[in-house]
């Protein structure tokens, strides 16, 4: 009497079992799922860089401006050489007031710097595109 397997357990190719197929479906339905996370986990991670490298340079602006005789060039230079040295791309700097020589004793100067992040991406701003990232700080001169 001739005993037949069921199936599952059934081998063909010499060996290579029939649920090989079933892996090679699964993996292209799941890989383009996790390329996409990954992809997206990049994206956020470098806008969470340049949020962060904005926040920096702003503080170290307004930090130089609060200093006596402190000029709009030292403060525009200290922000640019930050944001160059980050590969920043594409920024700008506003001060208000404009020119810090101005301030008297107790009152505020802040640095805002914008970037538009499509220039700043990695991956090219699939995630993110046409999002400009603001960020300032203000202290006061003593």
């Amino acid at each position: 009497m001739h005993k037949t397997l069921p199936v599952t357990h059934c081998k063909r190719f010499k060996g290579v079992p029939l649920r090989r197929g079933i892996a090679v479906v699964e993996l292209a339905v799941c890989m383009p799922i996790l390329v996409l996370i990954v992809l997206a986990t990049i994206e956020t991670c470098s806008m969470m860089y340049l949020k962060q490298s904005l926040k920096i340079t702003a503080y170290e602006g307004a930090r130089i401006g609060v200093v006596p005789e402190a000029t709009s060039v030292n403060v525009e230079f200290q922000c640019s050489s930050l944001l160059d040295g980050r590969n920043v791309k594409g920024y700008s700097i506003v001060l208000d007031p404009a020119n810090p020589a101005e301030l008297n004793e107790g009152d505020f100067f802040e640095v805002s710097i914008s970037a538009n992040y499509s220039e700043n991406s990695l991956l090219g701003s699939w995630f993110f595109a046409d999002k400009t990232v603001t960020q300032s700080c203000a202290l006061r001169r003593n």
